[in-house]
């Protein structure tokens, strides 16, 4: 199965904007839309939903923690009935609003800080699964592939949630299958080291590591970020490297 193009969409707020999501959204398969905790509102939220459904793209909710000032990228501790609750309201938010529009939610992606809490914090790990579960119908999970995968689908499969591992094609990977801190020099990637990532992850399945480690990642979609229209010109050249080799 060829990787699919996912890209963080809806993170406007108000009168802020964050990205260029029309001009993205023809060019990928998964649109993560932000849910009202770390960005987006009710038109952002309808808006997008409504773009995703005009080019037949898959649906995906995108909480976060509360934490609109610090765009969601500050880890906030919370107890687990507490991330199963926020989960809870801003997949349920997303899933309405969808549905009043004759679209569906399929997926969830958790966003920022606690996207990253959940791959590092087994009990985070296992109240976002909790929330997934416990949802009124299934959808799938969207997290990191790492060399751990075979761990987190062994999780998730004792609570019937089925996954989707995603790798980033703008990142750098540090030697432990994580991505690398975006406080190091090295962290995002060159247009031309990303598009070799792609290309490596198309046709053999890995990445290769600031430590010059061939990981091998088995990933089912790949993440790419349209913030700009430099992005979008990126997610393009993605698309034709996947489609044509």
């Amino acid at each position: 199965m060829p990787l699919l193009l996912n890209c963080d969409l809806g993170e406007s707020y108000g009168a802020w904007t964050m990205g260029v999501d029309e001009a993205v959204m023809p060019h990928i398969d998964q649109a993560n839309i932000a849910c009202g905790f770390h960005a987006g509102d009710h038109l952002i939220m309808q808006k997008t939903l409504q773009l995703a459904g005009k080019h037949g793209v898959m649906i995906g909710a995108h909480p976060g923690y509360p934490d609109l000032m610090g765009f969601g990228r500050r880890s906030i501790s919370h107890p687990p009935e507490d991330i199963v609750a926020l989960m809870h309201y801003q997949m349920a938010a997303l899933d309405g609003m969808a549905k009043t529009y004759g679209l569906e939610v399929q997926y969830v992606k958790p966003h920022g800080a606690l996207y990253n809490d959940m791959m590092v914090d087994a009990e985070t790990r296992r109240a976002v699964m909790e929330s997934i579960a416990t949802f009124y119908r299934p959808l799938k999970l969207m997290l990191l592939a790492t060399a751990k995968s075979g761990e987190h689908r062994a999780e998730a499969q004792k609570l019937g949630i089925d996954l989707w591992f995603e790798a980033f094609a703008d990142r750098c990977y540090d030697d432990d299958g994580t991505l690398l801190s975006r406080a190091k020099p090295e962290a995002v990637h060159s247009r031309v080291k990303m598009l070799n990532q792609v290309a490596e992850l198309r046709s053999e399945g890995t990445v290769t590591t600031i430590g010059g480690l061939k990981l091998k990642l088995g990933a089912d979609t790949l993440c790419v970020h349209g913030d700009n229209l430099e992005g979008v010109e990126a997610i393009k050249e993605i698309r034709q490297l996947l489609i044509n080799g």
